[in-house]
């Protein structure tokens, strides 16, 4: 183990610049930065997003939605820059005061209703629409249960696991070591909660689905963090057959696509007002104008 011995402050204070590739957004209080407006679409439902594993989450829940016949899912999807500080803008922060995305407005009622964090947002729709949801009973609560499974373990893989592996400005073993542990751990309980289900929460398609394979999916497919090799991430077999058959669905492939600002150009879709703006010629008149 060679790590530094650090011995913390009796009182903690903020150094600015010293978090590494994403110190940028990172804060101690709450609270806009600036005056912002957001805009506002045609469709009462209006994303304020990025296409990060929390972002894609409610975009593929949207897209899965409108391919299940469910018109009333239409959708316009702002970006949201985080690198850029937009999430501390005051439209944003009115919509979600801890200015994280994605954050959703839904205007198809009398009052506009606000929507934050990723699984609430994924509850709304389901109960809004009747889909990806079971209504009662035994299915369920274990639909939830994975749910809230995610929301409780993603904070391990991405602000553990991810930032020290990838992106803190200073490789220690002992917080790698940690949280690689925990990853690993994870995907072992997926692993075997998988090697009897087709799906996460049972034999159907669900928003437990939708919440976890933005992570864990796309972990095992190699698209986080460069971390494939290093978690043997091909040992788990049940995760990569069900990671594997999200990943082929239509709606999850245009879902990972909306508020992508990021990597090949050709799988990004910054604003999606409508189902044509998949249509590369919309793509490449949205990038343009940027």
């Amino acid at each position: 183990m060679s790590d530094t011995s650090y011995t913390p402050p009796k009182v903690w204070t903020w150094e600015q610049g010293n978090g590494g590739e994403f110190a940028s957004i990172n804060r101690p209080i709450a609270g806009p930065t600036h005056d912002k407006e957001l805009p506002v679409g045609k469709h009462p439902l209006q994303l304020y997003s990025l296409a990060t594993p929390n972002g894609v989450k409610v975009t593929v829940m949207l897209e899965e939605l409108l391919a299940a016949g469910h018109t009333g899912a239409e959708y316009d999807a702002w970006l949201i820059r985080i690198g850029d500080g937009d999430q501390f803008g005051s439209g944003f922060v009115d919509i979600n005061p801890n200015s994280k995305i994605p954050a959703l407005m839904d205007r198809s009622g009398d009052e506009p209703v606000r929507v934050f964090e990723s699984a609430s947002i994924l509850m709304h729709l389901a109960e809004k629409f009747d889909a990806f949801l079971p209504k009662g009973g035994p299915a369920r609560t274990e639909t939830l249960n994975w749910l809230f499974w995610q929301m409780g373990s993603a904070p391990y893989l991405g602000g553990g696991f991810g930032h020290f592996y990838a992106y803190a400005p200073e490789k220690w073993q002992y917080p790698i070591d940690r949280f690689a542990m925990e990853t690993k751990r994870q995907l072992d309980v997926l692993e075997r909660q998988l090697a009897d289900h087709e799906f996460i929460a049972g034999s159907e398609y669900t928003i437990a689905d939708m919440a976890i394979w933005p992570w864990y999916g796309q972990l095992v497919l190699g698209r986080l963090y460069d971390a494939a090799e290093f978690l043997n991430v091909e040992s788990y077999t049940n995760v990569m057959r069900w990671a594997k058959a999200v990943d082929a669905r239509p709606a999850v492939q245009r879902g990972r696509m909306v508020n992508r600002s990021f990597g090949d150009p050709e799988l990004q879709l910054h604003e999606r007002h409508d189902a044509s703006d998949f249509d590369t010629k919309t793509q490449d008149k949205l990038a343009a104008a940027e």
